[in-house]
């Protein structure tokens, strides 16, 4: 573990981030095992312990601070231990497209290995899910070939969450837009300052009768609740704050956990089985700790914020007599069902510099195509952003017909780092059957774990989708002035950060994995709490989503255990 992330130093003071945190013996049986302190881990390990239980937080990850984050975008790459997300190296993923093909090793399971997982270096797009998300079946059909349904849930019922988590974290933004769902409470904090990039989406939008809004971002545009407001300093997505303007989970929900008394952080510590006894309740988890020693920490009750990817794999690593097809998997949907957030992205070259690359990822949303007209035939929908995604030395300093080495290709990768931008369609995808995540039979990982499998084929009406979103993003750059336009890209991404799916919500135990209070259908003192839960991909960034869920998640399983119903 790096350093010592109760302290951090500025100017040479030191400056305490945690209280002193409290420890507990793998022998003691704690009220709950968070496995993963990402997004949803940090939400459950920070509501939990504060409502008065005994917390275990295993994070695989190493616990890291603004004082080990550098100014640097190879950063990671130079300090393996100090890297944000998961080494491909030790923890391989392989690929399929159906059960015919033999699985690659690829790089599709992409997420956070660190105290506050993915959020850390998230780009910060926090849009709420609008209210047909949750009844898109009963509203528009299932198409062939999908397993798209209704969530169990609806808008109205996470609506309270959402706005806890725009106050509780910090989110930037304004009210408004004609397009978001109901809200009973305004943004905490006013908008992030409009960059160019932002200017010119908005000319663009507003020649094509469409309605430009200030974008809801998880960076504070102003001092909040004791952290910095954003100094726009252009290593922004991919990347770790370092003034903590960034709402991650490390900044937000970590420090109040431990801030509790009843909350360990346990770093370096990879889950290797949640164990069961002959009843068929979880008893606590198995895991590797920075040694490659295994260890059992005994708890009454488990919670897995492990992602969509490490979570399914877990509970199929989990299998026993009793669970025969993996843990919690009396339906066979563990790892069913997995999407991604598609997309859409196209690139402009402009006549003036832009220099997209400094601040905040994105300043203006167009959200008119949440929802398709009927005439299109097509299903879902999602919103627009203009971004600058790169950084001043990986350039994105090609463009099709020119040099690509040599002077010449110096002379055009100064425009192109300077002069152009991406639209990015940001879309649903459709659940498949056979779409999934499983183990796979051959590859293994470092400590000799299964590596995750994926067999995936986008859904015809993906690339349809995304066909049409690039299109209205190419009128979108052209419209804003954009001198030529280069990309082909639209359709589900079948990798990413964005695992959804594979642990999925509802009612009926043959169709679904939990509940609606992420409780296991199979297994009363197992909670399932992260992206796996999602029915649907959503029309944007899930993170938002994702905490709404948990602070729920939180509240339910707070009553269930004050009740003794667990």
């Amino acid at each position: 573990m790096s350093g010592d992330p109760h302290h951090t130093h500025h100017r040479g003071e030191p400056v305490r981030l945690l209280p002193p945190m409290r420890t507990y013996a793998p022998t003691d049986e704690v009220d709950f095992v968070i496995v993963g302190s990402g997004a949803a881990g940090g939400v459950m390990a920070r509501e939990l312990s504060r409502n008065g239980f005994s917390v275990v937080v295993l994070e695989q990850g190493p616990f890291l601070t603004e004082r080990d984050f550098s100014h640097d975008q190879f950063w990671g790459d130079l300090q393996p231990d100090k890297a944000l997300t998961n080494n491909r190296k030790d923890q391989p993923g392989t690929s399929r497209k159906t059960d015919k093909d033999d699985a690659k090793i690829s790089s599709w399971n992409n997420y956070g290995r660190v105290v506050g997982g993915g959020s850390v270096h998230f780009t910060a797009n926090y849009w709420r899910f609008p209210e047909l998300e949750f009844e898109q079946a009963t509203r528009f059909g299932v198409p062939d070939d999908s397993t798209i349904a209704d969530w169990p849930i609806r808008y109205a019922d996470l609506e309270p969450y959402y706005t806890k988590v725009e106050w509780d974290i910090g989110v930037s933004g304004l009210a408004g837009n004609p397009f978001e769902p109901p809200r009973t409470k305004p943004f905490p904090l006013p908008p992030l300052p409009i960059k160019s990039e932002g200017v010119l989406l908005e000319r663009g939008a507003n020649k094509l009768g469409m309605h430009p809004w200030p974008a809801p971002m998880a960076i504070l545009s102003h001092p909040y609740r004791g952290r910095s407001g954003c100094v726009a300093c252009g290593i922004c997505i991919g990347n770790a704050c370092e003034v903590r303007a960034k709402s991650s989970s490390l900044v937000t929900m970590i420090p109040e956990a431990v801030a509790s008394g009843r909350c360990e952080i346990r770093t370096l510590s990879y889950a290797r089985k949640v164990e069961t006894n002959a009843s068929g309740r979880v008893t606590g988890v198995t895991y590797f700790d920075k040694n490659k020693k295994e260890v059992l920490q005994r708890a009454k009750a488990v919670v897995l914020s492990a992602n969509g990817c490490e979570t399914p794999k877990l509970l199929l690593m989990s299998a026993t007599t009793a669970f025969p097809d993996g843990l919690a998997n009396s339906s066979g949907q563990v790892g069913r069902n997995i999407m991604f957030n598609g997309s859409a992205l196209r690139d402009g070259l402009f006549e003036h510099e832009i220099n997209g690359w400094k601040g905040a990822v994105v300043s203006r949303v167009v959200w008119d195509t949440y929802e398709m007209p009927a005439s299109l035939g097509l299903y879902g929908g999602g919103g627009f952003d203009f971004r600058c995604g790169y950084t001043p030395l990986n350039g994105g300093a090609t463009w099709p017909g020119e040099p690509t080495w040599g002077s010449a290709w110096k002379k055009r990768a100064r425009d192109y780092f300077t002069k152009s931008l991406s639209v990015y369609g940001h879309m649903s995808s459709l659940p498949t059957p056979n779409n999934r995540v499983d183990l796979d039979p051959k590859v293994k990982d470092a400590w000799g774990l299964p590596a995750p499998r994926l067999t995936f084929t986008g859904h015809p009406n993906d690339f349809k989708l995304g066909a049409w979103f690039g299109k209205r993003g190419e009128e979108l750059l052209t419209a804003a002035g954009a001198l030529s336009v280069a990309g082909e890209y639209g359709g589900p991404d079948g990798g990413g950060p964005h695992l959804l799916g594979t642990c999925r919500m509802g009612n009926d135990p043959r169709t679904s994995v939990v509940n609606a209070d992420h409780r296991a259908h199979d297994v009363p003192n197992l909670f399932i709490v992260d992206g796996s839960n999602f029915v649907t991909s959503g029309r944007g960034q899930p993170t938002m989503t994702i905490q709404a869920l948990a602070f729920r998640a939180a509240d339910r399983i707070t009553a269930l255990a004050k009740a003794k119903a667990l």
